[in-house]
């Protein structure tokens, strides 16, 4: 009896001492495979370990992998593990092929696997392993950039439209985005997609299926070759299986595929010199330009508004309208500029105005002299002009300025003004100034000597005479608060550009539209420069010139980055606000600096 149980209890201990054991193995789907075959690596481990390191591959590449699977059970009270690590390579050239050990540690013990050769032969005509569902994406699936035009002028339109390309022989159930193109040397605007719809359509020849899952419209900024950034999406892709179902059907396995697009290169010319006009501001397209005023007759204090207007298709958004000059008896005001554009994949077309309010202070005629617009036209690659006629202006009444001697006349910008008097003509209403409700008061009405009314308004200057020094030194030490003067006229002046961008917070794309467009006018206000066609890099440059600190330059830098990240990716309220507060800022500090 007593032999019984020592040889029982060594069996047992024997057995949980093989249990216990740590296995760590590599084995290979196939040991001998064509050159043109695939095949599939597992390494399993029968415990959980860390730091897994898998092999070189030396010889081969990898064309799926790694794929982790960890299994636990429990059957008749024993647990049991397995975690395996699976490759899928292709062979690089024939002969024979050893693939390395690979190493993971358990519980601070470096484990190896065995080292395991490989025969690759001659290709073979049908080759195996081609349905596996992690190498089965690898050729079924591209992303593809599309460029309208490879060779554009500068600042002209382009757009660049990505598609998902899907062979008939897997289908996929859902996609993201991962990367969203920056653009860097271009003036970019993200256009909406209504939904992903799959066409039918071929790829190098073969039929596939494809969805257009990006677009954006392009103005290139810089001359020369740039690069058209590349996007990655993460596909779910369902791939055929070997197992079929109970009813025959073939089992489908869903695994996550990244797909990238390639980048693209497209050569920028530059615009040409030969033929191009003094007052030409950068407007590349098409367009129609007119100057109109509501009203060419009225009466001094009167206004009216000119309108000077382009419309067409092309950078709307890029370029400056010439200026409207009137003469010295007409008062001008600052314009008012609206935009009422859309941007489509045939670029950007609609109207840009300026409203000018023009008051006469004098009667006569006053010639509003035309105006002068140029483009480039690069569907006929020459530049183009188109002048307004002068519009006259007549004021019929009003002031007619100092008189001169009797019959004599006053020439001046306004025309020809007569200085004779005019004699008074009666319109048959001369008696109309008399009061016919009058404000009759009682004869016992009390004096206005001694009142309450009389005392308060003796004693009123008294009080407000140390209201009054008061308020003077104030506004005397504020005077000569020459810091505080300027932070107070750099707040107003980021008020003043940041006007729209606050108007259109919770509108997500016109709010950063508004915001970048209010970051580069105020550089072009500054600076006395056009910021249409330049970089983040040059703009970085200037300012470094300027002597403006590095740290207001890169929060500068920051926000234009900002403004163009967030045409792709949703941005919340609480975003829009912080932006538009570093903007407000910056442009405060910059104001301190410059």
């Amino acid at each position: 009896m007593k032999l019984k149980l020592i040889v029982l209890s060594l069996f047992l201990f024997t057995t949980s001492l093989l249990s216990a054991q740590v296995k760590f193995t590599a084995e290979v789907s196939r040991e001998q495979v064509g050159i043109n075959e695939r095949l599939r690596i597992d390494f399993n481990m029968n415990k959980d370990g860390d730091n897994f390191t898998p092999p070189s591959f030396t010889g081969f590449k990898v064309v799926g992998g790694p794929n982790q699977q960890v299994s636990n059970s429990w059957v008749n009270g024993k647990s049991t593990f397995s975690k395996t690590y699976s490759y899928y390579l292709q062979p690089n050239s024939k002969g024979t092929k050893t693939i390395g050990q690979a190493e993971v540690t358990v519980d601070g013990t470096v484990y190896k696997t065995s080292p395991v050769n490989v025969e690759v032969g001659d290709a073979v005509e049908r080759p195996q392993d081609g349905n596996n569902a992690a190498i089965v994406p690898e050729d079924n699936l591209h992303l593809v950039a599309e460029v309208s035009k490879p060779n554009p002028y500068l600042n002209e339109a382009i757009t660049v439209v990505y598609k998902l390309y899907v062979s008939e022989r897997i289908g996929i159930s859902n996609f993201r985005m991962l990367d969203n193109p920056t653009f860097p040397d271009f003036w970019s605007q993200n256009l909406n997609i209504n939904g992903y719809r799959f066409e039918q359509g071929t790829y190098r020849g073969e039929p596939y299926r494809y969805a257009v899952v990006h677009k954006s419209l392009l103005y290139p900024q810089k001359t020369g070759k740039l690069e058209v950034d590349p996007i990655a999406i993460s596909v779910s892709v369902d791939v055929p299986s070997q197992r079929r179902s109970i009813f025959g059907g073939i089992i489908y396995q869903t695994v996550e595929k990244r797909v990238t697009s390639s980048s693209r290169e497209i050569d920028v010319k530059p615009l040409p010199t030969q033929g191009k006009p003094a007052n030409f501001t950068g407007a590349v397209g098409s367009f129609e330009f007119d100057v109109d005023a509501s009203k060419t007759t009225l009466d001094a204090g009167e206004s009216l508004t000119a309108s000077v207007k382009v419309r067409g298709r092309g950078n709307l958004m890029l370029f400056d309208l010439p200026d409207l000059s009137v003469p010295a008896s007409l008062e001008i005001y600052e314009p008012e500029r609206k935009e009422n554009f859309s941007s489509t994949l045939n670029g950007t077309q609609g109207s840009l105005t300026e409203d000018y309010t023009i008051v006469p202070s004098r009667k006569g005629k006053y010639p509003i002299p035309g105006l002068n617009f140029s483009y480039f036209d690069p569907r006929s690659e020459t530049y183009k002009s188109i002048s307004t006629n002068d519009i006259v202006i007549d004021v019929e009444n009003g002031p007619v300025g100092t008189p001169a001697t009797s019959g004599s006349t006053n020439n001046s910008d306004s025309g020809v003004v007569s200085n004779n008097k005019q004699p008074v003509t009666l319109s048959g209403d001369q008696f109309r100034y008399i009061k016919l409700n009058a404000n009759l008061k009682s004869l016992n009405e009390p004096s206005f000597f001694r009142s309450w009314l009389f005392w308060l308004l003796l004693i009123l200057p008294l009080l407000i005479i140390p209201l009054v020094i008061v308020f003077g030194k104030k506004r005397e030490a504020r005077a000569n608060d020459v810091t505080g003067n300027r932070i107070r006229k750099a707040d107003k002046l980021a008020r003043k550009y940041l006007s729209e961008a606050r108007k259109n917070l919770g509108e997500q794309q016109q709010f950063y539209i508004a915001l970048e467009r209010a970051m580069h006018n105020y550089l072009k206000a500054k600076l006395h420069i056009q910021t249409g066609e330049m970089s983040k890099e040059r703009i970085s440059e200037i300012l470094t010139e300027k002597g403006v600190d590095q740290t207001t330059t890169a929060q500068f830098i920051e926000i234009l980055k900002s403004c163009e990240f967030a045409r792709y990716t949703p941005a919340s309220m609480v975003t829009m606000k912080q932006d538009y507060d570093k903007a407000a800022n910056v442009i405060s500090t910059l104001d301190k600096q410059l």
